[in-house]
């Protein structure tokens, strides 16, 4: 598994200010602060990361009673993206490589990220991508995958990011390419709500994974999420979360789209943190 005593401070910092964001009492935050501590003790050896954060967001739901405590910045998130998609469609179709620059688009959208950021410039986000070389770069092999592909699942990450898919997957132009989001509110990730509100639907087939873990665990997720998995010819995989909780399945037909936003994630790709990458372990 990827963890590292690292993950858990970063936890406590996330936890710290969701606690000051909801109003609950301070022994109520101090109860929630003891148990989490308790979770990490008697979990963590147990528990991917993703898993643990979504015990935690669980945890916290049962003290704030908040089922969505991210949903206005999900909807500013998807409102910002979708204010974007003339010039972002502009710059596709003026490229001398539209697959490339719609990829580095997609990758570029992984910055909106509150389980990693406290905030984010994303324009300066968008042109850094559109600039830099992939620290891990297997995207012509990619490309070559998805012409081959009878079938493609595409596993979303966070809300106002899927705008970005969305631009990836008009260019990618696959006849039976399914979309997947969480089974319900974690964090910033996205729901089917938000498919729906930046119209997924009108390039791709969406289900939802029936977990509401901010991952992709396939074991826990719902029969007919795993079929589509099992069934896929290629897998496309969004974010630091579902890298976390695929990686160890060593599955060659998933490849992994992100940008390194910790120092642990990093250092198992052997990369900087920043880094653009496009990995698969076959490559």
């Amino acid at each position: 598994m990827i963890s590292d005593h690292r993950c858990f401070f970063c936890f406590t910092r996330a936890f710290e200010k969701l606690l000051e964001k909801e109003s609950i009492s301070n022994e109520a935050k101090n109860n929630f602060t003891r148990d989490m501590v308790n979770l990490y003790t008697n979990k963590w050896d147990s528990l991917k990361s993703p898993e643990f954060a979504r015990e935690l967001h669980s945890l916290l739901k049962s003290y704030t009673h908040n089922p969505d405590p991210y949903i206005k910045e999900k909807r500013e998130n998807n409102d910002q993206a979708i204010s974007m998609l003339p010039e972002l469609d502009f710059l596709i179709n003026q490229s001398d490589n539209p697959f490339k620059t719609a990829l580095r688009l997609a990758i570029a959208g992984n910055i909106i990220d509150f389980a990693a950021n406290d905030s984010f410039d994303l324009l300066a986000t968008i042109e850094m991508a559109l600039k830099s070389e992939f620290a891990i770069d297997h995207s012509a092999h990619l490309k070559t995958r998805i012409e081959k592909a009878g079938s493609i699942l595409y596993l979303g990450d966070n809300a106002g990011e899927i705008v970005f898919d969305k631009l990836f997957i008009k260019e990618i132009k696959h006849p039976n390419l399914t979309f997947a989001v969480r089974g319900a509110p974690v964090i910033n990730d996205a729901t089917m709500t938000d498919a729906e509100y930046v119209g997924m639907k009108d390039v791709a087939r969406v289900i939802s994974n029936g977990y509401d873990a901010p991952s992709t665990i396939l074991h826990k997720s719902d029969k007919v999420f795993q079929k589509y998995f099992r069934e896929a010819d290629l897998i496309i995989s969004k974010g630091q979360g579902n890298l976390e909780g695929l990686f160890e399945l060593n599955d060659n037909r998933i490849f992994y789209l992100l940008m390194v936003k910790c120092d642990v994630i990093g250092e198992f790709l052997k990369v900087k943190k920043g880094s653009l990458v496009v990995f698969n372990s076959s490559c």
